[in-house]
């Protein structure tokens, strides 16, 4: 019987049990550093995902879809939960699919990612179409509810990205942008929570971020779009709109901040002389780029 490499036995560690702490510890950090190493041998994988998925999101319209079973959807629903806190990213934009549903989030329910009907059907009960942008992970590409939800959805015109630790799979052949992390032999054999997993969060972060910022949902590295809001985040609000605008001083950025309910990019504006109104479309006009519309509110004030 084949095995797939996430699967595969690696006999030089069939007496792991009796090895010191400090050398099962060193045997797994030395997997998770493959981890770290599979994401970068993807990288060009990755760039072409970003690259399509960027295009069909910045329309406006479409919906980013985060999907999968077991661990790899645990991993795939906590990166697409970040995304409105950090990037502001809509919640009516974003959809988040378990295999199981929000029960399987606590609890392991194996034999939910065995349902492709289920799959079939939850794709065309969301109306997936052809505005959006659908991520499946699992780790075997293999996975029956994974690989249904994202074949269905390519069907019904949405761009596909499916991430995968084994080659050659269902999940990747299916796929408009396939993503293979290469992470081989688990230290615990057939543990995918373990490098598979890794890799899967190190490229659903990478990839997720990068296409944030192609999004305009950042200006340099700074979260001017950042939705969340606590006391800490209060004052991180100043520090981000003094990194766009360092002239400010701490009670001229918090007039801008409150002005703008919080809003980052709408202060920056407010602080360059813009009012509410005229800030809010100068975003619209410029796809959300800070950046494009500081410049075009100073090319105003020097003209």
């Amino acid at each position: 019987m084949s095995t797939t490499q996430t699967e595969s036995i690696d006999s030089s560690l069939n007496d792991l049990d009796l090895q010191s702490n400090e050398q099962v510890l060193e045997h797994l950090l030395q997997s998770q550093e493959r981890a770290v190493a599979a994401v970068r041998q993807a990288k060009s994988m990755l760039d072409s995902a970003v690259s399509a998925a960027s295009l069909r999101l910045s329309t406006g319209q479409g919906r980013l879809v985060l999907a999968g079973a077991g661990a790899s959807g645990r991993l795939a629903v906590q990166d697409g939960a970040e995304l409105w806190p950090t990037f502001g990213w809509p919640h009516e934009r974003l959809l988040l699919k378990m295999a199981g549903g929000s029960a399987a989030l606590l609890a392991s329910i194996e034999d939910v990612e065995d349902d492709s009907s289920g799959a079939i059907d939850d794709v065309k009960q969301n109306a997936i179409n052809s505005n959006d942008v659908v991520v499946a992970v699992a780790a075997s590409g293999e996975s029956a509810w994974t690989c249904s939800w994202l074949e269905q959805a390519r069907l019904q015109g949405a761009l596909t990205i499916g991430m995968a630790n084994n080659q050659r799979t269902r999940l990747l052949n299916g796929a408009d942008c396939p993503v293979w992390l290469d992470t081989g032999a688990e230290v615990l054999a057939g543990s995918t929570r373990m490098a598979a997993g890794t890799a899967q969060k190190i490229a659903l972060n990478t990839f997720s971020t990068t296409l944030m910022i192609r999004l305009n949902r950042t200006y340099g590295n700074l979260m001017v779009d950042m939705a969340a809001v606590n006391k800490k985040l209060d004052r991180r609000r100043i520090r981000l709109l003094q990194g766009v605008l360092p002239h400010l001083n701490d009670g001229e950025a918090q007039m801008a901040i409150d002005a703008a309910q919080g809003w980052v990019k709408l202060a920056a504006l407010l602080a360059s002389g813009d009012d509410v109104a005229q800030g809010k479309e100068r975003l619209v006009a410029h796809q959300g780029s800070l950046r494009d519309a500081l410049s075009a509110r100073c090319a105003e004030n020097t003209g």
